[in-house]
């Protein structure tokens, strides 16, 4: 592993805080104005993925009257992986220096986003978790807690992830650590896009923090949580997990 702890670590540069969007009509303008008055500075862009809702039609509204937003149109739903890429290549190619995963429906609280890019300044990525002292859930049932707190213990007793929150998706990248971590082999999606990600930044060698938030279960809308999202998760996750575990062996003998 790097030791990324020694090294001099450049100017963090303008942060962009990238929304994935499907039917948020309800949430967009609200998300945008909580983030642009807890972070100002930061630039917004809105992922839509062509929502039927007409969400990307009020994203342009937003961007006609804020040079700080912008939108990036997809042609149709691909996921939520698939529309985080596509927001990290847009910011890298449009020379961002922070890159943020934040959800539209409000379960991300702006307003502690300065808590994340506080301590970016010392490590490559931070995570915003609820499992570490200090954070927290709000309105989840106590079958969407243990699925959440299970997701992140398989993974990191079967990956060697030393993180609480492996699967949470509120996340302060600096533009060096997505382009050292390979973004062009991610082709996974939902819980399993987060482990992946985690679980490659961790390989690499980059220093990653946690830093404690509260989740609030979204109040509009509805939620894009499936079974065979977290299907996929399980099979991905195990099928790393012994791949790493047979690699291990014929590297020993």
């Amino acid at each position: 592993m790097k030791n990324r702890g020694q090294l001099t670590r450049g100017p963090l540069g303008t942060v962009l805080v990238i929304i994935p969007t499907y039917n948020e009509a309800e949430n967009i303008e609200p998300i945008v104005s909580r983030v642009r008055s807890a972070v100002p500075e930061a630039h917004i862009l809105v992922a839509d993925d062509n929502s039927p809702d007409g969400t990307g039609k009020l994203a342009d509204e937003l961007a006609d009257a804020d040079d700080h937003v912008h939108v990036l149109h997809r042609k149709g739903k691909e996921g939520l992986g698939a529309a985080y890429l596509a927001g990290f290549r847009w910011g890298l190619d449009n020379g961002y220096g922070v890159l943020v995963e934040m959800d539209a429906d409000g379960s991300h609280r702006p307003e502690e986003l300065p808590r994340l890019l506080e301590a970016l300044p010392e490590a490559d990525l931070v995570l915003g978790s609820r499992w570490v002292p200090g954070g927290s859930v709000v309105n989840w049932p106590k079958s969407r807690e243990f699925l959440s707190r299970g997701g992140s213990l398989y993974s990191r007793l079967l990956l060697g992830v030393p993180l609480r929150d492996v699967t949470g998706g509120y996340r302060a990248f600096r533009r060096e650590t997505l382009e050292g971590i390979g973004l062009d082999k991610v082709a996974s999606q939902g819980y399993c896009f987060q482990v992946d990600l985690a679980w490659r930044t961790v390989q690499a060698g980059y220093d990653v923090r946690e830093v404690p938030i509260t989740f609030v279960e979204r109040e509009r809308g509805n939620s894009k949580m499936s079974r065979s999202i977290v299907a996929e998760a399980l099979l991905r996750v195990t099928v790393w997990g012994v791949s790493e575990r047979l690699a291990g062996l014929k590297r020993r003998k």
